[in-house]
């Protein structure tokens, strides 16, 4: 099935909606039947009938169907947030006493999920250098159900050998997670390497507008109704029709919007490198990143996310350089048409993330849709602020 199709028209039944060319919000959190027997037949699918909107909606139902086939996946759950699709896949492969082994430096929520509230329950996690497979191996135990993956992460970018892992999993019996925020679908597909469920935040680059927090599941058709019928059902984290509709006009764009971001990051990525300020750049498809092969080798194209550590001497400078830019907001989150600068310095005495371990001169950039030419002109005039040694 070609990318174009599934953008443009999967899922799409203009005949049932007078052959509108974008398809309706279906806003109705209820839907009526004409008979007691209708009724009842639908009860027996609330997964693929219009019942009530927590478990199926028609304009959710097309998002479905198109970020599946994205994913190359045979069916999907679309959530309110990244974090309730992460939590929903985790809790359905876990129970009390059981063992999860997740990569270092994940996502803050997913952290907070394994090692905050799980561990409430009895399930205990084991964080290994990703970068190792051997490390996981290690790390089995006879209770171990789940690898958590996140390749590449969201913050220094180490990367994992998702098939030499997922094999690894299979001939153990282990459930194998990856967040697949980083990449997208269209640069990389965790499933068609073993990967059982992949999650986004599709609050980044699958809508692309910064106009919606949601979350993503995919995998195989029969898990995804098991969590269809326990975790997604019970705990209700669901997107709204009109959230849902946001996104399928995100999608329209999203191979254009990664192709710009594609073009721009490395040329800027260069820049930074040769910048005498500049003390380490992390990116994956950089020449100095140490594992641009296997970034190369299981990623389609460089996307837009890089950090850097700055030649800070002290707190104040990593300020000063972030609050002269310009064209990058100073913000969370990424993937929509803003370029955006995440300092590291921010989280230093803040109530939550206080205790991060990242350095306080790291700073977390995203390149959106400007000019790269414009967005190297703003970092060189907030770098100039600097001061560095001859």
């Amino acid at each position: 099935m070609d990318l174009s199709y599934i953008i443009n028209h999967l899922g799409e039944e203009r005949e049932q909606y007078f052959g509108a060319a974008a398809p309706p919000i279906m806003q109705s959190s209820n839907f009526a039947f004409p008979t007691v027997d209708e009724m009842r037949k639908g009860l027996t699918d609330e997964m693929g009938t219009p019942f009530y909107t927590r478990g199926h909606n028609p304009t959710v139902a097309i998002l479905r169907k198109k970020l599946a086939a994205l994913e190359a996946a045979e069916d999907c759950l679309v959530f309110a947030s990244g974090s309730a699709a992460i939590g929903a896949a985790v809790m359905s492969c876990v129970e009390s006493g059981d063992h999860v082994v997740c990569v270092q430096k994940p996502y803050s929520w997913t952290a907070k999920l394994l090692s905050n509230m799980l561990s409430r329950y009895g399930i205990e996690t084991t964080y290994v250098d990703g970068r190792n497979t051997q490390e996981f191996a290690e790390a089995v135990r006879e209770n171990t159900k789940l690898f958590m993956l996140e390749s590449p992460n969201s913050m220094t970018f180490e990367l994992q050998d998702i098939e030499a892992i997922t094999t690894l999993a299979k001939s153990r019996g282990i459930a194998t997670i990856m967040d697949n925020s980083f990449s997208t679908p269209l640069n990389q597909q965790p499933i068609t390497l073993g990967v059982d469920i992949v999650v986004h935040s599709a609050s980044k680059y699958l809508n692309g507008h910064s106009d919606i927090v949601a979350g993503v599941l995919c995998a195989s058709a029969e898990r995804t109704a098991q969590i269809f019928a326990s975790e997604f059902m019970t705990l209700g984290g669901i997107i709204s029709p009109n959230d849902a509709w946001l996104m399928l006009r995100g999608l329209r764009t999203l191979p254009i919007r990664m192709e710009r971001v594609a073009q721009s990051t490395p040329k800027i990525v260069e820049f930074l490198e040769s910048h005498p300020a500049v003390k380490k750049v992390y990116y994956p498809f950089s020449a100095s990143f140490p594992q641009r092969e296997l970034a190369e080798q299981q990623m389609k194209a460089p996307t837009g996310q890089f950090s850097i550590e700055l030649q800070a001497a002290h707190i104040g400078d990593v300020e000063r350089f972030c609050n002269h830019l310009k064209y990058f907001l100073l913000a969370c989150s990424w993937g929509g048409y803003e370029s955006l600068a995440f300092p590291m310095a921010a989280l230093y005495g803040s109530a939550n993330y206080g205790n991060t371990s990242l350095p306080w001169n790291l700073v977390r950039f995203y390149i959106g849709l400007e000019d790269a030419d414009v967005l190297i002109k703003d970092l060189e005039e907030a770098l100039a602020l600097i001061p560095v040694e001859a």
